[in-house]
């Protein structure tokens, strides 16, 4: 069970933050992406608010129109985890990150977990996080595949703006 003033304040910050939703007491999902990207809150002692994040991408073979040899999925999978173990990075606060990802169910499932009593900071790091992964999967799009959505709206979206995959 999460501390209320903690809870309280991780709420003010999620809901003023626009890219989350609340889905439960202390979860929130982060709609502002193509892929599933959860937050669940907890206390963390000290008047620090514990994020726990977990953003689920999907496997190569399921986002092409073709079909990807196992080889190139499992090369294309192990590069996907050596680019998240980088997302250090992207976070405003002082968080000693350390990234988990497992294969489960045909998808590629990020974790991570930080602390920081600044509860709106700690929200923009969370978001983050779930965009930093977005933008490693977009990165690790193999050339020469017919992608399907939701790959093919984020290559869309990714040349729209000058960028390419």
């Amino acid at each position: 069970m999460v501390d209320e003033d903690v809870t309280e304040r991780a709420r003010r910050a999620f809901a003023d933050h626009g890219s989350f939703e609340r889905t439960d007491d202390d979860r929130y999902a982060h709609v502002a992406t193509a892929f599933d990207g959860e937050v669940t809150v907890r206390d963390a002692g000290d008047g620090r608010v514990g994020f726990d994040v977990e953003v689920r991408v999907p496997m190569l073979d399921d986002v092409t129109a073709d079909d990807v040899a196992p080889v190139v999925e499992d090369g294309w999978y192990e590069t996907f985890e050596r680019r998240v173990e980088d997302l250090g990075g992207v976070t405003a606060g002082e968080h000693d990150l350390d990234p988990a990802v497992v294969e489960r169910n045909r998808e590629a499932v990020v974790g991570v977990e930080f602390a920081d009593v600044n509860e709106r900071r700690g929200v923009d790091d969370a978001a983050a996080v779930v965009d930093y992964v977005e933008g490693t999967f977009v990165q690790g799009l193999i050339p020469g595949y017919d992608y399907v959505d939701p790959a093919a709206s984020l290559i869309d979206r990714a040349q729209g703006t000058g960028e390419s995959p």
